[in-house]
């Protein structure tokens, strides 16, 4: 993996054998749609295998089939959109916006008057909640450790990263980063944009850049069947779970390590005819092989 000293990885918390169950992360993962499923569970069934507790906050429907398919969540704890405070501050940290909807149109921050998570939830256009969950949430909580992707990524302002104590991971791939900066192509870079909102940018594609105001990384790797709809919310769930016990960059550094790694291992057995879900099996291996 280019541009990435192996030795960084000795940096990653490790479970003390004397550790006691929440002392190894707790992360809260605000996702999905009534259209989008999937890319609400992977991120929370990679963050199940890595850190201690996972919170899941979804859309009433979502909510509903996670708790009446223990198959398909029995790893976590679904939390209602109306109780996300409570988790907020239980968590150590949290993931918001995959598989959540944008607006194609612009959105007027005084439309809706919100006090609180219940006006949220009585906002009827989806793209719209997105937006202003997200607003709230960053805006309540700035201590905390945020990691921004998908539709969330999509309809924040740049400018609500400034007023954070703690800076937040974004991770878009290239038309998603042109849209943060609400112009039709990348005017500035990586490091740029990481430097001028002091957060990191983990800019996905066949090399990721990683960059926070100090440093960048290229890590390379990765394979045609990396393009599968999900691999990007397993990348997201690697970094939320990294974030909860470690430093912004170094949390995404591996995580685009490991999640590379993982598709390479896949792509070994079977070519490029996997699927997120076979990408997510292989995370603990590469978890295993780089902390052992």
């Amino acid at each position: 993996m280019s541009g990435v000293d192996r030795k960084l990885f000795q940096q990653l918390y490790r479970p003390s054998a004397a550790s006691h169950k929440g002392e190894n992360g707790r992360v809260l993962v605000i996702a999905g749609s009534e259209l989008f499923h999937g890319a609400a569970l992977w991120p929370a069934e990679i963050a199940s295998r890595i850190v201690d507790l996972v919170f899941f906050s979804s859309t009433p429907f979502n909510n509903r089939i996670f708790e009446e398919s223990k198959e398909v969540f029995r790893n976590g704890i679904v939390v209602p959109r109306g109780k996300l405070d409570d988790y907020i501050a239980e968590s150590d940290a949290i993931l918001i916006g995959p598989g959540m909807v944008r607006t194609e149109s612009p959105v007027e921050s005084s439309k809706y008057k919100v006090e609180s998570i219940y006006d949220i939830t009585q906002i009827e256009d989806e793209g719209e909640q997105t937006y202003f969950l997200t607003k709230y949430v960053l805006e309540k909580c700035p201590e905390k450790k945020f990691v921004i992707d998908g539709g969330a990524l999509q309809m924040i302002v740049p400018e609500w990263l400034d007023g954070l104590d703690t800076p937040a991971i974004v991770t878009p791939h290239q038309g998603e980063f042109a849209r943060l900066q609400k112009k039709e192509k990348n005017e500035i870079s990586a490091a740029e944009f990481a430097k001028k909102h002091r957060c990191v940018v983990l800019l996905k594609g066949q090399e990721d850049n990683v960059c926070d105001w100090e440093h960048c990384v290229t890590v390379s790797g990765g394979n045609p069947g990396m393009t599968k709809g999900g691999t990007g919310d397993v990348l997201a769930g690697i970094v939320v779970s990294l974030y909860a016990k470690n430093s912004a960059f170094l949390s995404a550094a591996a995580a685009s390590y490991i999640n590379k790694r993982a598709g390479d291992l896949v792509s070994q057995m079977v070519g490029p005819f996997f699927n997120a879900s076979d990408l997510a099996r292989e995370v603990p291996v590469v978890m295993n092989e780089i902390l052992s």
